[in-house]
C-alpha cells in the first residue's frame, strides 16, 4: 500500500508540474514533435518532462522514459486494485469488476515488460503493438465499470491509455 501511495503521489506531482518552458528549463524539440501526435499534448509534455533525462534524450531515450512511465502506472494500478480487493468496504459488485481489471492490468504489465526487454535488445518492431495492448487493457478495465456511477480506477485507466499513446508515437519513430 505504501508503494502505491508513493508512486501515485509522485505520478500526480509530475503530471501536475509545469512544462519546462514555463520554468525556464531546456526543452527537447523531439518531445514537441511526439506530443503533437498524441491525443493529449499537455499530458504528454508534462509526463515526459517528469523524467530528468527528457531534456537531452534522443528517440531511444524517450522510448525508455515513456515505456518506463507506462510501466510505473500499470504496476501502481495493480497495487491499488489489490488494495481495493482487500478492502472490506468494497462491494461484491465492485470486487467482481476489480478482478476483471486485475486480469487486464496483468496483461498490460506483461506487455510493457516485453516492450522494455525489446528496447534493451534494440528490437523495435513490436513496441507499438505492445503499447497498444497496454492501452487496450486500460480500456477493458474501464469498460468493466460501465453502467456504474463510479470507477475507482478511472484516472489510472486514463493515464495508462495516455502514456501508452505516447509509447505508440515514440515507437513509430523506429519503424
Amino acid at each position: 500500500m505504501v508503494r502505491f501511495q508513493v508512486v501515485l503521489i509522485f505520478f500526480l506531482c509530475y503530471v501536475a508540474a509545469p512544462p519546462p518552458a514555463a520554468t525556464g528549463s531546456s526543452t527537447n524539440k523531439l518531445v514537441d514533435k511526439i506530443c503533437n501526435q498524441t491525443f493529449n499534448y499537455t499530458f504528454c509534455v508534462q509526463a515526459l518532462y517528469s523524467d530528468p533525462r527528457t531534456p537531452t534524450a534522443d528517440a531511444y531515450g524517450l522510448a525508455f522514459v515513456s515505456f518506463g512511465l507506462a510501466y510505473l502506472n500499470a504496476t501502481a494500478t495493480q497495487d491499488h486494485i489489490a488494495q481495493l480487493l482487500n478492502d472490506s468496504t468494497t462491494t461484491a459488485n465492485h470486487k467482481r469488476r476489480l478482478k476483471l481489471c486485475q486480469h487486464d492490468y496483468s496483461k498490460a504489465v506483461s506487455a510493457l515488460e516485453e516492450a522494455y526487454d525489446d528496447l534493451n535488445s534494440e528490437t523495435f518492431f513490436q513496441l507499438a503493438k505492445l503499447a497498444g495492448h497496454a492501452a487496450a487493457a486500460a480500456d477493458d478495465c474501464q469498460s468493466a465499470f460501465k453502467g456504474t456511477h463510479y470507477s475507482p480506477l478511472a484516472v489510472m485507466n486514463y493515464s495508462l491509455k495516455a502514456l501508452s499513446n505516447i509509447c505508440v508515437v515514440v515507437s513509430k519513430i523506429f519503424t
